[in-house]
């Protein structure tokens, strides 16, 4: 696995925009806030926490295993409430899946966090979320299919590429598929590269 901590005291962090993913601003604006009580696993310093809370979620909850994230997230997020936004330091594959994040979540948004993880980790991941969700609850991400141009190598990273086929392979034990498109806008250089799904979980 990436030494995340080391990423960021290099200032080593191309996948940091400085803001929200466009994917996640759309959806929120065509189909309204994701309600209850939403995590953002690996949310890095915060950039789509502010419009998940601003949307009206009841309370956000970033995850990240960065020191250096975290700290950098909360000083963004200083200004929001304590009772709205946090973000914690956890390792998403241990502790999602015991008290206090176990089942309490009525929400997840993935967006770079799963094309971060080795290959062979995916269905670790998708564990990890099942269990951080109420049983109904939703997962929508966007999703990175090729990080890499076609004439670099396709299997290194992180980003770990995927096709849409895989995605539904990796959360089909735990999830139900209910949306998935392309996104009408993405960040520079990730257009037509991304797809975006809406998922709840079985139970």
């Amino acid at each position: 696995m990436t030494n995340w901590q080391q990423e960021y005291e290099n200032g080593s962090t191309p996948w940091d925009k400085g803001a929200p993913a466009p994917a996640l601003v759309d959806y929120l604006q065509e189909h309204g806030p994701l309600r209850g009580r939403v995590l953002v696993p690996g949310c890095g310093t915060g950039s789509d926490i502010i419009p998940l809370a601003a949307a009206g979620a009841d309370q956000v909850t970033g995850l990240d295993i960065a020191p250096l994230a975290v700290e950098a997230a909360r000083k963004r997020l200083a200004a929001l409430p304590d009772a709205v936004v946090a973000v914690e330091l956890a390792d998403l594959f241990t502790d999602c899946a015991r008290p206090p994040l176990a089942g309490t979540f009525d929400a997840v948004w993935e967006h770079t966090c799963y094309c971060a993880i080795p290959p062979e980790r995916r269905p670790d991941y998708v564990r990890a979320m099942a269990s951080a969700l109420k049983p109904g609850g939703l997962l929508l991400g966007v999703f990175y299919l090729n990080p890499w141009d076609p004439e670099e190598d396709q299997d290194q990273g992180p980003p770990f590429g995927c096709t849409e086929e895989s995605l539904e392979a990796s959360f089909s034990p735990a999830f139900d598929l209910l949306e998935s498109r392309r996104p009408a806008r993405a960040y520079p250089g990730r257009e037509g590269r991304e797809v975006v799904r809406l998922m709840r979980r079985r139970g």
